[in-house]
C-alpha cells in the first residue's frame, strides 16, 4: 500500500529561511532596496489599519506591495508565507469579528513574533474572540498543513511566491483551498528576461530582486465561454465607493454602465463581487452608451514604461482561463 511522501525543504527553502529567519531581524537588515512602495495612494481605511500593528510586527515586514483587495467584510482570508504577521493583522481588522484570517509560513522566527501579539491585536481592535491564526507549513503543500479545499474567499501573497522552487504547485495549492469564486491577490517581484547562472546562486537576489512589482488577480471561476456583459458598479464597496479601480483595464464608476468582456463578467458575476454590481446583457442599456475599456496591457514591463514609473510597484496584465485577471 503507498502512502503519501510528506513535502520536505530543497537547498532553497533552507537558505530562504536562514536569510527571513536569521539573518534579517528588522527592516532595515535588507541588502538591498527592492521592497518597494505601492504605485498608488494606501486608501485612508488601509493606512488607519496599519497603524494599528504593533511595532514589532511591523519591524520585520518584507513585502514588495500593498496586498489589500476590496470588498472584504466577513471573508475567510488565507496568507502565503504570512511572516511577522503584518498583513494578517492588517486585514484582520477589514474582515472584521465575523471574518477570519489564516497565516502560513516555514520560518519558526517569524511565526513566533506574529504569534506572540495575537492578544494585544485583538485588545487593540476591540474583538472578543481571535479572527486570526498562524500555521506552519509549506507554500507547495497547503492541504499538508491541515488548510481544507474550497475553504478561503481570498489568498493573499506579498513577495513570497518567487521565492519558491516549485511556483506551478503553490498555484495549483492554492486553487485547492480557494472557494468557488474566490480569488488569489497577490503582489510579486518580475524579471524581463530569464536569470543567469550567477544571479540563481546569488542567495540575496532570491529575497531582494531589483527588478518590477506587479499585483495580480487570479479568480477561480467556472469554466466554458462566458458571453460579454454590461455591468453597473453600485458604489457600496468599502474604500472605493466612487469608483472601484477592478484592474489595470477596468474601473468602474458609480452607476455607469461599462462594457466588459466575457471573462470578466464571468468573474464579476461568481465571485464576491456579484452583488455589488448590476448585470445586463451586451447592449442592453437603454441610457447613454455604455464605456467601453482600453485595452489591455498585459507585459507588465510595458505598463511601468506607460505610466512612467521607474523601479517602483505597478499594476497590470490579464491572463488564463478560469483564474483570471490581474491589477
Amino acid at each position: 500500500m503507498s502512502t503519501a511522501r510528506r513535502f520536505e525543504d530543497t537547498a532553497i527553502h533552507v537558505d530562504v529561511k536562514d536569510y527571513y529567519g536569521k539573518k534579517l531581524q528588522k527592516q532595515t537588515d535588507l541588502k538591498s532596496n527592492a521592497c518597494l512602495a505601492p504605485s498608488q495612494p494606501t486608501p485612508t481605511h488601509v493606512l488607519k489599519a496599519l497603524k494599528k500593528v504593533h511595532a514589532d510586527v511591523t519591524d520585520r515586514y518584507y513585502g514588495c506591495g500593498l496586498v489589500v483587495p476590496e470588498c472584504l467584510e466577513g471573508c475567510s482570508i488565507l496568507d502565503l508565507g504570512s511572516g511577522s504577521g503584518r498583513d494578517c493583522y492588517m486585514l484582520s481588522q477589514l474582515v472584521g469579528q465575523s471574518g477570519h484570517v489564516t497565516g502560513i509560513d516555514m520560518t519558526e522566527e517569524q511565526l513566533a513574533v506574529a504569534r506572540a501579539h495575537i492578544d494585544h491585536h485583538m485588545k487593540e481592535f476591540g474583538f472578543k474572540n481571535p479572527n486570526v491564526s498562524f500555521v506552519q507549513g509549506y507554500i507547495e503543500a497547503l492541504s499538508e498543513a491541515g488548510l481544507q479545499k474550497n475553504s478561503f474567499d481570498i489568498i493573499i501573497s506579498n513577495c513570497v511566491v518567487n521565492l519558491s522552487p516549485d511556483k506551478k504547485r503553490v498555484l495549483a495549492e492554492a486553487y485547492n483551498v480557494l472557494k468557488d469564486g474566490g480569488e488569489f491577490y497577490f503582489s510579486d517581484v518580475y524579471s524581463s528576461d530569464r536569470l543567469t547562472e550567477d544571479i540563481k546562486q546569488h542567495k540575496v537576489l532570491w529575497g531582494d530582486y531589483k527588478f518590477v512589482s506587479v499585483t495580480y488577480r487570479l479568480f477561480k471561476t467556472p469554466k466554458g465561454s462566458p458571453e460579454p456583459r454590461q455591468v453597473m458598479y453600485n458604489g457600496n464597496i468599502t474604500g472605493v465607493e466612487g469608483a472601484f479601480q477592478f484592474d489595470s483595464q477596468y474601473t468602474f464608476k458609480v452607476n455607469e454602465v461599462v462594457e466588459v468582456d466575457g471573462e470578466v463578467a464571468s468573474i464579476l458575476s461568481h465571485s464576491r463581487f456579484a452583488g455589488e454590481f448590476t448585470f445586463q446583457p451586451q447592449g442592453g442599456t437603454s441610457g447613454p452608451c455604455a464605456v467601453r475599456p482600453q485595452p489591455a496591457v498585459v507585459d507588465p514591463f510595458q505598463l511601468v514604461l506607460q505610466r512612467g514609473e521607474k523601479g517602483s510597484a505597478a499594476g497590470g496584465c490579464c491572463s488564463a482561463k478560469s483564474a483570471t485577471c490581474c491589477k
